[in-house]
């Protein structure tokens, strides 16, 4: 759960092409005339796979229209191949629609970014040094809060990134619960010195924006974005665990012991991830929306700026930077790409768009273990494009 308009676009057709390994597959993609401009991107996908990564699904826009591909295998036990139009869990690429709901309150006067925590969330971020009056909504969506990572509380990984998710899979977690499970560690540094990701902030995020609104952020996002989007493939499943169709299957290890299983995670209560990445979406859907908020059509200018004005991601992350639910990645060739990304089980997925909104590629691998980072520079730096 850590670290991606109305178009019309090309039906996919089966090209077979050669892949390496066990994972060798027909690569789905779309007719040769449109993909001549994308092989770089296609040649990319299909050396990302690998044992931890066994297919990938993606989406480019561009001037052209839209290209669909898909490489590898969506289903190991039956060999079929990854779908060019798959759905799949999106991970963090949530935060950016939480940012977005918490940005247009703002716009509409009913919550500011500089607002104490503790104004709308009395005693919720309190105990072992943590203080809400003394943490913004700001630094909650920048990740500059110090808020503990319940990601990284003992409990909580042993039931959710261990042998042990299985037979946890199907539990309902409230983000009340893991708010509180956070609040028993020392914050990592007083708000605003410092930067570390962490997936507590987005869970409060979430209950400010039912407590600012009476309803859920789930149905915020979803009369905010979803529906005037038209982003039919996108959904907050709350507590549903299966996915819907079409979909592959979703794979991840459970253990870093020697021949550790590869097991299929498809089937997972996402509440495990809450406003910190719980959401299902395809690629298709992915690139509408990230484009619609690039240009400008999901936020006022002030409220856009404000969530592409950026800190420093730290020591560990050196020359890299994030804003409030988005970051700048930017490429080999100097292109920029405002992208979100997201991992959960058997998941991991990138989505992001040019500053103007012209250039988009979302993508996703059904399992850990794929690098986003060279298909990205495959499609955005042009190699090999016609």
């Amino acid at each position: 759960m850590a670290a991606r308009r109305r178009w019309t676009g090309v039906a996919a057709t089966l090209a077979v092409v050669v892949a390496a390994g066990a994972f060798a597959a027909p690569t789905v993609a779309a007719p040769p005339g449109d993909g001549e401009r994308h092989r770089a991107t296609l040649r990319a996908m299909e050396k990302a796979l690998n044992e931890d990564a066994p297919g990938v699904t993606a989406q480019a826009w561009d001037r052209h229209g839209r290209w669909n591909a898909a490489a590898g295998l969506g289903d190991l036990e039956r060999a079929t191949p990854r779908g060019a139009h798959d759905r799949y869990r999106v991970g963090s690429i949530t935060k950016t629609f939480v940012a977005t709901v918490l940005l247009q309150l703002e716009a509409e006067g009913k919550l500011s970014l500089d607002d104490k925590v503790g104004r709308w969330l009395p005693g919720v971020v309190e105990g072992n040094g943590h203080d809400g009056d003394r943490v913004t909504v700001r630094q909650l969506l920048n990740h500059t809060s110090g808020i503990f990572n319940v990601s990284a509380d003992p409990e909580y990984r042993r039931a959710v990134f261990s042998e042990e998710f299985l037979a946890h899979r199907y539990d309902t977690w409230t983000p009340e619960r893991m708010v509180a499970m956070a609040m028993r560690h020392a914050p990592d540094f007083t708000p605003g010195n410092g930067w570390k990701y962490s997936n507590t902030n987005y869970l409060i995020a979430g209950m400010i924006i039912e407590k600012v609104t009476g309803t859920p952020y789930a149905q915020q996002i979803q009369e905010r974005l979803i529906k005037p989007l038209g982003l039919r493939a996108t959904s907050v499943p709350g507590t549903t665990p299966t996915m819907p169709k079409p979909s592959s299957r979703a794979y991840t290890k459970l253990s870093d012991a020697p021949g550790a299983k590869n097991h299929d995670v498809t089937e997972l209560n996402p509440s495990v991830a809450g406003a910190s990445g719980g959401m299902i979406s395809d690629s298709a859907d992915l690139n509408r929306f990230y484009t619609a908020l690039l240009r400008g059509k999901l936020l006022p200018q002030r409220q856009l700026a404000a969530m592409k004005t950026t800190v420093p991601k730290g020591e560990d992350h050196p020359g890299r930077r994030y804003g409030l639910g988005l970051e700048p990645y930017r490429t080999t060739c100097g292109t920029v790409v405002w992208a979100h990304g997201g991992d959960i089980h058997g998941s991991s997925s990138v989505a992001g768009t040019t500053a103007d909104g012209r250039h988009a590629l979302a993508l996703n691998f059904n399992g850990p273990g794929g690098e986003e980072g060279p298909v990205l520079d495959a499609e955005f730096c042009g190699r090999g494009q016609g």
